[in-house]
Parts: structure tokens; sequence; C-alpha cells
């Protein structure tokens, strides 16, 4: 009986969520917060360091090696080299350690930055931080003038690299 009453309230805990999940308060059209995170390896990025070069893909998800998460990477993975000859730049933001993305990243062959907001001070800057700590399934596209021109916050993780394309495309 312990069993089902904790069975039941762990359902109610996570169907309850999505009332009490927060989405992004930005909207299309404000600036990007600037952000200056680690890789899996150790590198450095700044969204600023793109503005006026390129869009930007900013994906947030919940939790590496996790199946959703690791379909959603694999396909930028296997379609990066549209993205590389379009000059996008793509990048998978989590709260996971730099250590986890590094054995996600080599587990997987991922050939593009993840970054780790251990801190969570950028999902929270960008609204996707959810009650339990983690990322909440969003992405960000950001033109070369550092606006968001788009925001997914309805994700298929099946179409997701073909959908970000798309839109990221027509902004170059």
């Amino acid at each position: 009986m312990k069993i089902y009453l904790i069975a039941v309230l762990l359902i109610m805990v996570i169907f309850l969520s999505g009332f009490f999940l927060k989405g992004s308060e930005l909207k299309v059209g404000d600036k990007a917060p600037d952000f200056k995170l680690s890789d899996a390896f150790g590198n450095f990025y700044s969204l600023s360091d793109y503005m006026g070069k390129k869009p930007v893909v900013l994906y947030f998800y919940p939790k590496a090696d996790t199946p959703g998460c690791t379909k959603q990477a694999c396909g930028i993975r296997d379609d990066w080299s549209k993205f590389e000859e379009n000059g996008i730049q793509v990048f998978g933001i989590s709260v996971d350690s730099q250590k986890s993305l590094k054995k996600f990243s080599e587990k997987y062959k991922l050939n593009f930055p993840l970054l780790s907001d251990e801190d969570k001070t950028v999902c929270r800057k960008y609204g996707v931080l959810n009650f339990l700590g983690f990322a909440n399934r969003v992405t960000f596209i950001v033109d070369k003038e550092g606006k968001i021109a788009h925001i997914i916050d309805k994700v298929n993780i099946e179409t997701h690299a073909r959908d970000v394309f798309e839109l990221a495309v027509k902004l170059r």
C-alpha cells in the first residue's frame, strides 16, 4: 500500500509540474542574454562572439545521455555539415557538469559544443530552469544582431535538427 501511495504521489507531482514549470519570459525580438560558458572539453564560448557574424541556435535540454536528449543531440550531429556549410552555430546547453558532458559527447561522437551551465545562471536568464533544477527543452534561434528570432518551446526531438536548420538558414 505504501508503494502504491508513493507511486500515485510521484505521478501527481509529475503531472502537476506542468502547471509550475516556468517558461521563458523572453520573447521574439528581445535581445538574447549574453553568456560565457565552457564546453565539455574546457573551451569557453560567449554568445557575443558570434554577433554580427552568424545566427546561433541555443537549445536547452534537461539531462545528457537520456533517451530524448541523446536523440536530439544525435540529430544535430548527423546534420552538422549543413549547419557548418551555412554558417550557423549550434550550442546545446544543460545544467550537467563538464565531466558529464564530455562523457556524453565522446560516447555519441558529438561534433558541436555542449555547454555546461552547472550553476544554472544561463538557464535562469533564459527562463528555462524548472522547479526540479533542470532546463526545460526549449530552443532559441538568435539572429546576427543578437535578437531572438524564434523560440521553440514545444520541441519535437525527432525533427528538431531539421526544424531549427530551416528557421536559422533564413537568418544568414
